[in-house]
């Protein structure tokens, strides 16, 4: 079969085109931006790349438009298709139509941390010998890339579970397709101000991938998530497991060397050493590792595979250090990640000064519906530097000049990319960490402060 993807290079709708290359399919795709490092990938995978969505691409003829939650009405290409009665499915639909069946899907659902749990959640199955498929929203660095389609005799899909929309025509969030027998619901926070009036409607989402577990499956919970409690309240079916603070998975506090100990039922069953950091990490550690004993993994293997976890891509990944000054790349977008991940690197590393460097590009943060929380997720942060496009695309609807005042002189608000660079650069000292967080490629600002602070070195910089 001939399947064109519309909007390829998004994390799913790419990770899709690698399982449906493996799975044997001819796979074509366009985008409005053609960029690394999706393309690049697929490109390597033989998967012909096309710029923009010109109506046009009709022509390829394929046995079928599969579209992403990118592409809305109006889109040149989507409207010839419908024109034209060509036939079309939603990525989500497709993959739970096509790849999962025949599968124990394994699925990760989440306001926070989808990304880096399901990483884990593979490792632990790939490091028991269970070569399990995948499907991960950005790229785990145990693997190298976002998705694979595995031979394994078990049959085991783990994957990230959005609760984000399915596309234009299929408003349902994504996760309904999936039809999992093992499900994490890791957390559940107000998100996605643009398609959820608030947060009882995102409940109400959950509960419906509640209702596609069965009732010999298993759904991972955390205690004291009043959220959850509501949205299993409403109707559970299955086996509930539990994790966290009076859970039936517990982790002890993290030590000096990063290390931690983890029980189950009140009794010790390992430990994990590892580079990661804060009380997030060890709770997504504790996700992975019950729902990898539902498919036979004991808690010892899960532990010692997650003590050689190599982490995520954009997940406080350290792209470089200059004069004892460390920038890392984070994901972080949300003001509980954002809080979440300054608090793991402050406990971690005591002793330097934390600058935050912050755009709030996420369509919640763009809205303005989360501007109120954010100096306080910012309070472990000695310095913020927040970046806002006036206009364009990603131009923010609120100044962050005045959500930021309560932080007084410790925070700085830019509209000039390169000012801010500079800023940033002359201010920061040896043994400061800079922690970039943005949910996209925030102009490769983290190549930019790298090579400013090797210019401010090589002039003889402080």
């Amino acid at each position: 079969m001939h399947l064109h993807i519309l909007g390829i290079c998004g994390t799913f709708m790419g990770g899709l085109a690698l399982l449906a290359r493996a799975a044997g399919h001819r796979v074509t795709g366009c985008d409005a931006g053609v960029y690394p490092p999706m393309s690049t990938q697929l490109r390597e995978q033989g998967i012909e790349l096309i710029e923009g969505y010109g109506a046009d691409q009709t022509g390829l003829k394929p046995d079928l438009f599969v579209v992403g939650n990118v592409v809305s009405r109006g889109n040149p290409l989507m409207e010839a298709i419908m024109n034209e009665g060509l036939p079309y499915v939603s990525g989500p639909q497709w993959l739970g139509e096509h790849i999962l069946p025949g599968h124990h899907v394994l699925a990760v659902a989440g306001t926070h941390g989808k990304t880096t749990t399901t990483s884990m959640l593979a490792w632990i199955l790939e490091a028991a010998g269970l070569a399990p498929s995948f499907l991960v929203g950005g790229v785990p660095l145990d693997f190298g890339v976002s998705a694979r389609l595995s031979t394994g005799s078990k049959r085991l899909f783990a994957m990230e579970a959005d609760e984000y929309d399915t596309a234009f025509f299929d408003k349902r969030s994504k996760f309904v397709h999936y039809r999992p027998r093992t499900a994490i619901l890791n957390n559940l926070e107000y998100d996605h101000a643009d398609i959820f009036p608030d947060l009882a409607a995102i409940e109400t989402q959950f509960h419906h991938l509640v209702r596609t577990v069965p009732s010999q499956g298993r759904i991972v919970a955390p205690t004291r998530s009043p959220a959850i409690d509501r949205v299993l309240a409403r109707g559970c079916w299955s086996e509930v497991v539990t994790f966290g603070e009076d859970g039936a998975w517990q982790a002890g506090p993290e030590q000096s060397d990063g290390s931690f100990e983890v029980l189950h039922q009140g009794a010790p069953v390992g430990r994990i050493q590892w580079t990661l950091s804060g009380e997030h990490n060890r709770m997504n550690a504790l996700a992975a590792m019950a729902a990898a004993e539902h498919v036979g993994v004991s808690p010892a293997e899960a532990a010692a595979a997650l003590s050689r976890f190599g982490g995520v891509k954009r997940r406080m990944e350290l792209r470089g250090t200059v004069r004892d000054i460390r920038v890392y790349d984070d994901f972080a977008h949300h003001p509980t990640a954002i809080a979440t991940t300054l608090a793991g690197l402050r406990a971690r590393m005591p002793g330097g000064r934390i600058l935050a460097v912050l755009e709030p590009r996420s369509n919640t943060m763009k809205l303005g519906a989360m501007k109120a929380q954010l100096p306080g997720s910012l309070a472990q942060a000695d310095l913020v530097f927040c970046y806002g496009e006036k206009t364009g695309k990603h131009a923010l609807g609120w100044d962050p000049a005045e959500a930021l005042a309560p932080l007084g002189d410790r925070a700085s608000a830019w509209s000039d990319l390169a000012a801010m660079v500079e800023a940033v650069a002359r201010t920061a000292q040896p043994g400061d960490h800079i922690v970039v967080m943005s949910n996209g490629g925030f102009g490769g600002v983290h190549d930019k402060l790298l090579q400013a602070l090797r210019e401010q070195a090589d002039a003889g910089g402080p």
